[in-house]
């Protein structure tokens, strides 16, 4: 299926999904340069903590029971993926925590980096099989539509200017449209300054 085919929910979530894969790669990978600036890690880190909780709360909260409300029983495979959610809430408790260092060793960080790293990465190849099916048969575009307008809503601001740099590196710029498209006018106002950050935050780990 292209994505002109595909439906909003799919496209939206997989940009989100791309961009966690990327992120926490990212910082697993710049957490252990030592040149890496201590200002572009934590803003990275606590971008990913803020991110991460924000988005496996709101399928718990509301896209499973959305999902299910529609399709009752469909959403029962989703439990072990709440589970999985759970693992993911104490490493990122461990991650929150480790210290960001301006010249002093990173290990703690790193490690703590990479373990979130793979259980993302893990954990969306056992929810998107699902995920995305449930959401072609089951997620009416107005049910979306409102579902992402709360996500939106409750969008932590830790780092969150650096969505847009992520956006841009996992979507076309069609996709990467449509989902800035639902941003409320004053944030959309604000997405060159956003963009322009986002890309000098991401430039300057990579160079590090």
């Amino acid at each position: 299926m292209t994505t002109a085919q595909e439906p909003r929910s799919v496209i939206e979530t997989r940009l989100t999904h791309d961009t966690h894969r990327r992120a926490t790669t990212l910082l697993a990978e710049a957490a252990t340069r030592p040149a890496a600036d201590s200002a572009a890690l934590t803003e990275l880190r606590d971008f990913l903590v803020a991110t991460l909780r924000h988005h496996h709360e709101s399928e718990d909260n509301d896209l499973w029971p959305l999902i299910e409300a529609v399709a009752p029983g469909t959403a029962k495979p989703f439990e072990d993926l709440s589970h999985e959610h759970d693992a993911l809430d104490r490493a990122l408790d461990v991650l929150a925590a480790a210290p960001v260092p301006a010249e002093a060793d990173r290990g703690e960080l790193a490690t703590a980096a990479v373990a979130v790293r793979d259980l993302v990465h893990r954990h969306l190849e056992h929810e998107e099989p699902l995920l995305f099916p449930a959401l072609r048969a089951h997620v009416s575009p107005e049910a979306w539509d409102a579902f992402a307008l709360k996500v939106i809503a409750t969008t932590p601001p830790a780092g969150a200017g650096l969505l847009i740099g992520f956006f841009d590196e996992v979507g076309t710029a069609v996709e990467v449209e449509l989902i800035l498209s639902s941003l409320p006018a004053p944030a959309q106002q604000a997405v060159p300054a956003m963009r322009a950050h986002s890309r000098a935050v991401l430039a300057a780990l990579r160079a590090a």
